[in-house]
This record gives structure tokens, C-alpha cells and sequence, in this order.
């Protein structure tokens, strides 16, 4: 069975977040003094006194909204209830007993599940009156913490262990690929997510923006395992008002650190604009594999004109991913989504693709007899005496050559060229060194 999985419930604005982070001993989920500043389920890992399990953030609980960005919150956390092996519920000190503390916890009675009682706010003993309010509730067993000043937070987390289910005694680590789903906000990132993994696990909405933190859902496709990060959409600096979108800015950025593949989806009833060429170069600039979805296919109404129209706007406003596999798909009508796995697959094989020293070599003879001689650098020629390659993930290259500062960035672009139209490398940049060749001794 997979690590123990524990899921924080509680009314918007109860400090769900800064006790998940407590407890995950980072910065993880976005803290804001602000109701419902959490939509989604964060997940993250922890350990305490050598325990891993499963942590999951969620959105505040409404008993009955009327808007439907509320409701659908209010069935996110009930979905990661349904999944949890231990639920915390997590009250309000300061403001006592709440008429919709009393409405979850009679949910969370109903689920049969095992509930951790908890009244934050609580940050000395003289403030521990503040827990009689909370018997109200019918319970036996009541923590009080302070998740801001870690009042009790040892204490709090020994009983939290104690409830935990043992996991597996064959439980590995396993090395999935990472794949980064990256765009604009109302492209459709959070749909395709759903639709690959087969979960409702992000909140789909038509409000920009819906999806805040970055989410982590692993999918099996045939076998096959993937980490899917759903990254909250990027936005221009200029449209980022709250300090909220800057931390969610943040954190997309830091998704694509840590993905393998970056999934640039783009609304194809919008065509490609500003901000995805921006998005577009942060992949390029941390060396990630890209793969280029054409979402929303369903709403073109010429698919064939439209896409030698996007095949030239790729060529000029998205020139360094003439690598990039594209494909066009619908997410919501799921055509052709089943077809990114695929893709997946072999843009990773492509970065961790090694080429032979020698085989390199033939390669860079050929292609230097039959290009012009390099421009001389301070009246000296330059020549590039052999190559080889010193990296992967993305793949890298180191060229020798008599005079390194005479090898020119447009040498290098016709390199690039003549490298993957010999050996491929579809999806992920190439990285190029120069380096003095040592005298000979």
C-alpha cells in the first residue's frame, strides 16, 4: 500500500495552510491572510520521528455556497476526505465554534473515517479555555495547537503518528517522469490533467486563474507511471495584482525546475501570443523537454488552413522549439490527449540520448568539410579540433578548438541543425561548451 495519506479539512481561513507547512517543514502551500486562499488539494510529503506519510492541503469547507467556484471547493476537499487515512480537522480558536464546524464534522463522523480534532489559534496554556466551546462537538479528545508559534505542535503530531496505518514494508521509491503542464491561465492545463489522469483532480472552472498552487497527480498509462504537475497559469508581470499570483508565479517557475517535460499548452481559438513565447523561453532557459499542445482544437472551424498558419507563427515567434513535437488536441471532447504519452516517452528518451565520442566526430568532420572555413578571430583562424559529449537531461556538448572565443553563436545555431537532423534529440534543448584544447605535452 502506498505511504499513509492525511488530508487537513476546515472552514476557509482556519490556518490549514500554515499548519500543512508546519508540518512539511517548508514554504509549501500559499499563506495569505485572505477566505478561501486555497482551491485546490496540495499534496506533499513528511516525516516526523523517522514516519514518511502523505500530507494534503485543502480548500476551505462551505456547507452550501451559492457560487459555483465554492461549491466545486467544498467537493475537492470531500474527494480528498474520501481518500484520507487519518482527517484533521482543523477549527478556530479565536472566533469558538462555528455553525459550519458543526456541519463538517457531522460529514466527517458519517465518513467512518479516523479524525484528528484540532483547534488552532491556541498559542499558550492560559489560552486553552478557548477548547471548551469545542466539546460541543460530542468528541472525547480535543488538541489545542498553535500552527503560526508551534504551541503544542510536538504533542499534536505524536498522537497524529500514533493514528497512522503501517505502510508497506516494500515500499520504494520509484523514479516516474516528471511532466510540468505549463500556459497561460484558461488554456485548459487543468482539464487535460484531469482528463489524463482519469481523477478530477484539479478544479476545473471558466474563471482565469481557478488553479493557484502547483498540484502533483500521478497517472499509469499501460504500465507506465508519470508525475503530472498542474502549475497555476502564468501571467504577464503587468496582470499580477495580488501578492497571491506573484506566489503562484513562483511556484509554475519552480515546476518547470523540477519537471523532465514541460507540456506548453495553447488555446488554439486564440492563437500564440506574447506571453507563451515567455513561458515558452523559461523552459528553454532551464534545459526542460517540451512538448507543444494545440489545445481547444474543437473550436477551430478551419483545422487545416489553421495550422500551417500556426506551423509559420511557430517558425518565427517560437524559432528555438523547432524541436518540439507538436500535436493538436481537445481536452474537454478528450480527442487525441491519449496520444501525449507517446510524445512523453520519447522526448525523455531523447535528453538522456548519449552519442559516442567517435561517432561524434564522423559527425563534425563532415559536416566542417563541407561548410566554409570559421571567420578568423584577430587575424588567426579558428579550428575546432574534436567533440564529445559530457551531459544529459538536457544533452551537452563540449567543442575543442585553438581559439573558444572565436566560435560564434551562428556556428553553433548551424550545428545545432546539422546534430538533430543526423541524430534527432526531438524535445529537449541541446547545450553547447567550447573549450581550449590543451597544448600538446
Amino acid at each position: 500500500m502506498p505511504k499513509p495519506l492525511v488530508v487537513i479539512v476546515g472552514r476557509q481561513n482556519v490556518g490549514k495552510s500554515t499548519l500543512f507547512n508546519r508540518i512539511v517543514g517548508s514554504q509549501t502551500a500559499i499563506v495569505e491572510d485572505l477566505p478561501g486562499v486555497t482551491r485546490d488539494r496540495n499534496y506533499r510529503e513528511a516525516q516526523w520521528e523517522g514516519k514518511s506519510f502523505i500530507v494534503v492541503d485543502t480548500g476551505g469547507f462551505y456547507p452550501g455556497p451559492s457560487e459555483e467556484i465554492l461549491q466545486e471547493v467544498k467537493e475537492q476537499a470531500l474527494f480528498a476526505i474520501d481518500e484520507a487515512d487519518v482527517i484533521i480537522h482543523l477549527m478556530d480558536g479565536k472566533e469558538g465554534l462555528n455553525p459550519d464546524d458543526i456541519e463538517l464534522s457531522r460529514i466527517l463522523r458519517a465518513s467512518g473515517k479516523t479524525v484528528l480534532w484540532v483547534v488552532n489559534k491556541v498559542d499558550a496554556p492560559t489560552r486553552e479555555d478557548r477548547l471548551y466551546d469545542f466539546y460541543r462537538l460530542g468528541v472525547d479528545e480535543i488538541f489545542p495547537v498553535s500552527a503560526q508559534t508551534g504551541y503544542e505542535f510536538s504533542e499534536f503530531m505524536e498522537k497524529l503518528i500514533s493514528l497512522l496505518p503501517e505502510g508497506s514494508s516494500e515500499e520504494r521509491e520509484v523514479n516516474y517522469p516528471k511532466v510540468a503542464v505549463v500556459g497561460r491561465p484558461n488554456v485548459g492545463k487543468s482539464t487535460l490533467v484531469n482528463t489524463l489522469t482519469g481523477k478530477k483532480r484539479m478544479i476545473v472552472s471558466a474563471t482565469a486563474g481557478t488553479t493557484r498552487d502547483s498540484i502533483d497527480s500521478v497517472c499509469t498509462y499501460y504500465g507506465r507511471n508519470y508525475l503530472f504537475i498542474d502549475t497555476a497559469g502564468l501571467r504577464r508581470k503587468g496582470k499580477i495584482g495580488y501578492s497571491i499570483e506573484r506566489y503562484s508565479m513562483v511556484r509554475a517557475v519552480r515546476s518547470i525546475e523540477r519537471c523532465d517535460v514541460a507540456l506548453l499548452v495553447l488555446d488554439a481559438s486564440a492563437g500564440i501570443v506574447e506571453q507563451d513565447k515567455r513561458i515558452a523561453g523559461m523552459i528553454e532557459h532551464y534545459g526542460r523537454g517540451v512538448v507543444l499542445l494545440m489545445n481547444k482544437w474543437d473550436l477551430v472551424e478551419d483545422p487545416e488552413t489553421t495550422f500551417k498558419q500556426y506551423m509559420n507563427e511557430f517558425k518565427n515567434r517560437l524559432w528555438f522549439f523547432k524541436h518540439a513535437p507538436i500535436l493538436t488536441i481537445s481536452a474537454l471532447e478528450r480527442k487525441r490527449v491519449t496520444k501525449v504519452f507517446p510524445l512523453i516517452d520519447a522526448v525523455v528518451s531523447e535528453r538522456k540520448k548519449r552519442i559516442p565520442t567517435a561517432e561524434l566526430n564522423d559527425f563534425l568532420q563532415r559536416i566542417l568539410s563541407h561548410s566554409p572555413p570559421l571567420p578568423l578571430h584577430k587575424g588567426k583562424q579558428v579550428k575546432l579540433n574534436y567533440m564529445t559529449q559530457v551531459g544529459i537531461e538536457p544533452p551537452g556538448f563540449v567543442i575543442f578548438t585553438n581559439r573558444p572565443e572565436g566560435v560564434k553563436d551562428t556556428f553553433l545555431r548551424y550545428l545545432e541543425r546539422s546534430l538533430r537532423e543526423r541524430f534527432s534529440f526531438s524535445g529537449t534543448p541541446i547545450k553547447f561548451y567550447t573549450r581550449q584544447k590543451s597544448p600538446a605535452r
